[in-house]
């Protein structure tokens, strides 16, 4: 059955991916445009060349750092839908530091970095306290608390904040911004990502409270039976995933945005949402398909200039993998194919 299911988890996505670019392909052949064309430049614009391949990593990033939030939350049995948030605080946190503490260079970076990850761990942990000793849905409060984050980022860069006349704050300064990473767009806060995606793939399968953070999503109950602190893990998921999120944040702003202005980490959330579920909360297989998201809104552009292919084509395979991939994956946990599965097995023995 395992091995089912680990089948089924790696089958479904490729496929549904499979059959959204299909559908693509028919939605571009409808417009008049070469499909095979089309479909080559996409390819190109993401990474055709250094410049386009750097421009695809810096998409990723942040979705990278959204996607292993919504992961490592959900593999506690508990559903963080406040990524977007923390990612703001964090970023707000960071822009504080970066534009009114008299510090440069790294100490300034790693100062901003910390400040994100515990900005965006705390205000997780509010869902979370929430959840434990209140009994609320954190699904909610953690969709209340992205529009509260919003709102607040608002007031910052309109009031607290402000540069001049202009609604945005004041530009990170040159001496605290991220170096670029192997000389691309892309900065080091691309190999951050992947290497907290790491981290966190070790310590959920590799070490003993991995384990148990795993079992109590699981099955809370048999977890609480066989003396697992429940409350614990549950803010503990809290907090690491606030924290992932919130350092994303922190480093979005310094590596990319450099300001916060209006619009700044709007959907990020809710796509590493998606993306998490499309991974089947894989940390490592999560940061695959942040790429690969982000390489179909990357290559979307040179899509359009060189086919005449508006970009929502894009936007429409991303939403048809989204869908195809949730749905196969709910089918094929419902009892009536788990037990297909379970006979086949039997007839195979």
């Amino acid at each position: 059955m395992k091995r089912n299911d680990f089948a089924a988890r790696v089958f479904i996505p490729v496929v549904s991916i499979l059959i959204s670019f299909l559908i693509g392909a028919v939605i571009i052949a409808a417009m008049g445009a070469n499909p095979l064309e089309a479909l080559q430049y996409l390819w190109k614009g993401a990474f055709g060349n250094v410049r386009n391949l750097g421009t695809t990593f810096a998409r990723a990033t942040p979705l990278i750092f959204t996607t292993l939030c919504a992961c490592f939350a959900y593999r506690c049995g508990v559903f963080n839908l406040g990524g977007e948030g923390q990612f703001i605080i964090g970023a707000i946190l960071a822009c504080f530091i970066a534009t009114k503490v008299p510090l440069t260079g790294v100490p300034a970076i790693l100062l901003c970095a910390a400040a994100g990850a515990v900005g965006g761990g705390l205000w997780a942990m509010i869902a979370g306290l929430l959840k434990v000793y209140r009994g609320q849905n954190e699904m909610i409060i953690t969709i209340m608390l992205n529009y509260i984050a919003t709102l607040l980022m608002g007031v910052v860069y309109t009031n607290w904040l402000r540069d001049g006349n202009i609604p945005q704050t004041a530009a990170v300064p040159d001496e605290v911004k991220l170096p670029s990473f192997l000389g691309m767009r892309a900065t080091i806060a691309f190999p951050i990502a992947l290497i907290i995606g790491l981290l966190i793939f070790y310590y959920l399968f590799s070490t003993s409270s991995g384990f148990r953070l795993r079992a109590v999503g699981l099955n809370a109950t048999a977890a609480k039976v066989n003396g697992f602190n429940i409350k614990h893990y549950v803010l503990m998921s809290f907090a690491v995933s606030g924290a992932i999120a919130g350092l994303g944040g922190a480093l979005e702003l310094l590596g990319t945005q450099f300001r916060l202005i209006n619009g700044f980490a709007a959907g990020y959330g809710f796509d590493g949402v998606a993306m998490a579920l499309i991974a089947s909360l894989h940390p490592l297989t999560g940061i695959l398909v942040a790429v690969f998201f982000a390489a179909l809104r990357v290559g979307s552009t040179m899509m359009q200039t060189a086919t005449g292919v508006p970009t929502s084509v894009s936007d429409i395979i991303q939403a048809l993998v989204i869908v195809f991939t949730v749905a196969g994956l709910a089918m094929v946990r419902l009892p009536a194919f788990r037990n297909l599965f379970t006979r086949k097995a039997r007839k195979e023995a």
